[in-house]
Formats: C-alpha cells, sequence, structure tokens
C-alpha cells in the first residue's frame, strides 16, 4: 500500500500535490485548518490548525494518524504548510505573529516527521520540507520567514544523518509561485517590505509560475529514484 501525508494540502501547490500523489496511486491524507469538504477520491482530509501545537501533537501521536499509515510499504510526508507573516523589518514585528510562524512553519514540521517515522517502520519512507530559497538567501522583512525555513533546511539534513533505515529525506525550494501567499506578500505596507514593488512586477510581468505546475514536479521528484540524492534542493533545477 502507498500512503501520503501533506499538510496544506486544500489550496495551492499543496492540492496540486496531492493530484499528483492520487494520481500515482497513493492514498492521501491532508492537513489543513480549512480543507474539509473535497470529494475526492482517494483524499482523506483532517481539519487541524497547524499553529496549534497542542493539537498537532494530539494528532500526530493519536490512532487516525498511525491507523491511516498501518500497513504502508511505500510512506511520503510532505511538509508544505507555510506562512509568510509576519514581513517587517526587526523591531517592528508583532509577536504574536512571530510564535505563529515558528508553530506552523517549524514546529508542527517536526512532530510530524517524528510521528511518521516512528509509524512507518519497514517501509519506503519519505519525507520531504517544502522550503524556500528565502532559508538559504537573507531578505529584508522577511528575518522570521528566513529562520524558519532555513531551520526545515537544517532539519532535513539532520535527518539524513540519522541514518534511520527506510528514510529519505529532503528540503525542497519551490520557487516563485503563484499563490496565496503571494498575494499576502503583494498587500505588505511599503515602509515594511522594501522588495515590495518586486514582488508587484513579478506577478505584473507574468513571472510567477503556476502551482499546478510546479507541483507536478515536485511530486515527480518526490517520488522518483533521484529523491534523497542530495538533501538541499531547488525545483529550478529537476
Amino acid at each position: 500500500m502507498k500512503k501520503a501525508i501533506i499538510s496544506g494540502h486544500s489550496k495551492g501547490l499543496g492540492a496540486g500535490m496531492v493530484s499528483c500523489l492520487i494520481a500515482a496511486g497513493y492514498e492521501v491524507l491532508g492537513l489543513s485548518r480549512s480543507g474539509i469538504g473535497s470529494e475526492m477520491a482517494g483524499l482523506s482530509e483532517v481539519a487541524l490548525d497547524l499553529g496549534d501545537t497542542a493539537a498537532v501533537s494530539a494528532f500526530a501521536t493519536g490512532a487516525e494518524f498511525a491507523n491511516f499509515l498501518e500497513g504502508a510499504s511505500q510512506a511520503v510526508l510532505i511538509n508544505n504548510a507555510g506562512i509568510v507573516e509576519p514581513i517587517a523589518p526587526i523591531g517592528r514585528q508583532d509577536a504574536g505573529k512571530i510564535a505563529q510562524s515558528l508553530a506552523v512553519n517549524v514546529t508542527a514540521a517536526l512532530i510530524l516527521s517524528d510521528a511518521f517515522v516512528a509509524a512507518t517502520e519497514g517501509a519506503d519512507r519519505r519525507v520531504a520540507h517544502i522550503s524556500s530559497g528565502a532559508g538559504r538567501n537573507a531578505y529584508t522583512g522577511w528575518s522570521v520567514y528566513c529562520a524558519t525555513k532555513a531551520a526545515m533546511d537544517m532539519h532535513a539534513r539532520a535527518m539524513v544523518e540519522d541514518a534511520v533505515a527506510g528514510l529519505k529525506a529532503e528540503s525542497i525550494a519551490p520557487g516563485v509561485i503563484d499563490t496565496g501567499m503571494q498575494a499576502t506578500i503583494r498587500s505588505a505596507p511599503e515602509e515594511d517590505f522594501a522588495l515590495l514593488d518586486q514582488f508587484k512586477s513579478m506577478k505584473a510581468e507574468g513571472g510567477l509560475a503556476k502551482a499546478e505546475d510546479t507541483a507536478a514536479k515536485i511530486c515527480a521528484h518526490i517520488l522518483s529514484d533521484r529523491f534523497g540524492a542530495e538533501t538541499i534542493t531547488d525545483v529550478r533545477t529537476f
């Protein structure tokens, strides 16, 4: 049996990867705060606020999570959910948004990864973090987002060092995609984000990749023999 769990599955990049995984014969469990109501065959959904660490921990250690993965010969976890806020230079950031960013972008992914590996002993298992070029390059106004994505890159590298049997891990930068996150970026106040005009120009000039195209590339890579050959990767090199 082939099983996959993906966070942030209900729209954008996540929705595209769900379709790809199902087409490849995977049963998929989607996790998102608002993603309940799909009637897609092969997809089960759980409403889970990934910013609520207690709820994520309870789910990851609960029966539903373990039962879904039970018996899987091939298992995939894609930590796709992420938020870009707060967008502001240091000294003008909202403390609550900092905490939420860490909870969604880092803490939830680490909890789910640990539970996934514990529940898939004996399987061909793969953990993919959807990272960002912001984890590898510093940008003004994005110190929190950059830090969280750098954490995911390092977590993938450390998982590889653990040398767990049957486990491959990779942290993938997806490039600049036309998603709701980009809309959030373009709505930031100019005084908080000096690169605002650059991002507005990318949208206006058609410089954003389509979410479904990028999702197909990432999904195909995750399921390929190439996955895990390098730990820190970028979709634009696939």
